[in-house]
């Protein structure tokens, strides 16, 4: 029912985002000491909301990533190009800690555009408290 409203839809998927890129951000973490290994994100949410990506992905398996309409995720993996150690590993504990502070930002905004529209909602039909 409440899928039909814009708004709503638009908290999800930035909820989902921001879920999706904490999963990242713990990737990149859990990857801190591993020779060769990549920092990843994903692209941001403005870039990926709307079917900003180029081109849709199919999932294959029950693992794979998959946005709020059920459909695979547009937000594409996005590999940091900072600095690296010597052994070839790029991930900053400190980058890292700023991301996952700007993804809980993302998914507090997502949960108070929420609210707001269900307010709006109860104030239309009459029920506002």
């Amino acid at each position: 029912m409440l899928n039909g409203l814009e708004t709503i839809r638009m908290a999800r998927a930035m909820n989902a985002h921001a879920a999706r890129r904490m999963t990242v951000i713990a990737g990149n973490l859990a990857n801190a000491d591993t020779p060769g290994y990549r920092a990843r994100d994903l692209r941001p949410f403005d870039e990926t909301y709307r079917g900003g990506g180029t081109s849709s992905l199919r999932a294959t398996r029950a693992g794979h990533l998959r946005d709020a309409g059920g459909g695979i995720a547009q937000a594409r993996l996005v590999e940091d190009r900072g600095g690296r150690a010597p052994n070839g590993n790029s991930v900053s504990l400190e980058a890292e800690m700023m991301r996952s502070a700007d993804a809980s930002r993302q998914h507090e905004l997502s949960l108070a555009v929420y609210r707001s529209s269900l307010t709006m909602l109860r104030s239309a039909l009459g029920r506002a408290r």
